[in-house]
């Protein structure tokens, strides 16, 4: 057995940290080429095991999940954002909190709201004009945050809260830009942005603080709503929740909840744009529906799940995960050392042409039949996968489908940004350059 993977010779101090920082997806494209599913470097002093091969991302996520935890680096910053709410929380509190919090995300709860999500994307449609120009992510970010804050949370947000949310999601993204000092640095060491970063979270504080005033002692007994703020504030009712593991979550939820499924959503629209052929196929798909879409019709869609799935193929959100060895553990024949990082990444995997024919290519009709069977399991990854697959899940795959059909319906949309598509990789995958497109009614 050898002991460490082979990899790329980094620097002193900051290791392939400025490397990576200067083009995260290109870095992760190039080690996943060069190397044969495994490759270690130092991100800064941090030894790194970057795993492409899918049988051993489903080991670190799925069989082997109890080895490895959310690593210390993410918590550091990210912990004065979302605290200890799911996405970072551990051992026996997320535990508690996955089950606490689940049935808020059955998908048998989840099918009755279809028409609620018709309504957010009808409310979006009619601030829209024939001929005007959007930027698609602001307008996907605003129908996923009513969705998320009505199904989710139980409220609508003024203009003044959606306002403030928008804002400060700038401010906040820019702290996660990969940055070489950032890894190389202890994170007490004051940095650039801090000052911004702080203001930035105690504003979207003071919107979730707003939110839980507005909904406490609305929640009812055990046979109140069910939604995810009632849940939790009959927990703190009973005890069972703290005043900040309740803000934590709200704050997790109104933030994770929505980012992801607008970049989806925006990124859909973008391939769609650059390929009429396949949006015409869209097209036919939602006309086909007797008015709005429903639950009924989304279990029958099929090129529009697959549109959605090779969107999130080509632009995953989430573009790497992140994990730290509990113990010492084997991956691929190597040895590794307890406390080590080992990244797991989308963007990487998702682009390999050792999984993926033509992978470049925007190609929906993929995950038809056997070329989908036959592909690995963890070579597609974009909610993650385990215990700690993304328990939004289910809403996200339902809304992303509801809201492309709508739009499909009335709109035909046509990007007109920089003919290069610039991407920002921050905690999630932005356009750099938001995503400029004309509206433009269907006859």
């Amino acid at each position: 057995m050898q002991t460490t993977p082979p990899g790329p010779r980094g620097e002193p101090l900051f290791g392939s940290g400025r490397q990576y920082s200067a083009d995260p997806l290109r870095f992760v494209e190039d080690i996943e080429r060069a190397y044969n599913g495994i490759a270690a470097f130092e991100m800064g002093p941090m030894e790194t095991y970057f795993v492409t091969e899918p049988s051993a991302i489903e080991e670190v996520l799925v069989s082997d999940a109890n080895s490895y935890r959310k690593p210390d680096f993410q918590s550091d910053t990210l912990g004065d954002l979302l605290g200890d709410g799911l996405l970072l929380s551990e051992g026996e509190t997320w535990q508690k909190q996955r089950q606490l919090t689940n049935p808020a995300f059955t998908m048998g709860r989840l099918a009755a709201f279809d028409d609620r999500i018709a309504d957010h994307t009808t409310d979006l449609l009619g601030r829209w004009n024939g001929g005007e120009t959007l930027d698609m992510e602001l307008e996907m970010t605003r129908v996923t945050i009513d969705v998320i804050s009505d199904l989710m949370l139980g409220t609508e947000l003024s203009e003044r809260q959606l306002s403030q949310l928008r804002e400060n999601l700038e401010p906040i993204g820019k702290q996660f830009e990969p940055d070489p000092m950032r890894f190389a640095l202890p994170s007490w060491v004051p940095m650039p942005g801090d000052r911004a970063y702080q203001s930035a979270v105690s504003a979207v504080d003071e919107v979730v603080d707003e939110i839980i005033a507005q909904r406490r002692g609305t929640e009812g007994g055990e046979d109140g709503p069910m939604d995810l703020l009632s849940i939790l504030l009959r927990a703190q009712d009973k005890g069972d929740q703290s005043s900040e593991q309740l803000r934590d979550e709200v704050v997790t939820m109104l933030l994770a909840g929505h980012d992801t499924t607008a970049l989806t959503l925006t990124y859909t629209w973008y391939l769609l744009s650059q390929h009429p052929e396949k949006r015409e196929r869209v097209y036919e798909e939602a006309d086909a529906i007797d008015g709005e879409p429903t639950i009924d019709d989304v279990r029958e869609f099929e090129y529009i799940e697959w549109v959605i799935n090779e969107a999130m193929r080509l632009y995953p959100p989430v573009y790497a995960l992140f994990r730290e060895a509990k113990e010492d553990v084997e991956l691929l024949d190597y040895d590794i050392p307890e406390e080590s990082m080992i990244m797991l990444s989308q963007w990487a995997v998702h682009r390999s042409p050792t999984y993926w024919e033509d992978p470049e290519e925007f190609r929906p009709e993929r995950w038809a039949g056997t070329e989908a069977e036959d592909r690995p399991r963890f070579a597609y990854f974009p909610f993650g996968g385990g215990p700690r697959h993304c328990i939004g899940k289910n809403l996200a795959k339902l809304e992303a489908q509801i809201i492309v059909a709508m739009v499909a319906q009335e709109y035909e949309l046509t990007y007109t940004g920089p003919e290069k598509l610039n991407l920002r990789p921050t905690l999630t995958l932005h356009p750099q350059d938001g995503m400029d497109m004309v509206v433009s009614e269907r006859n």
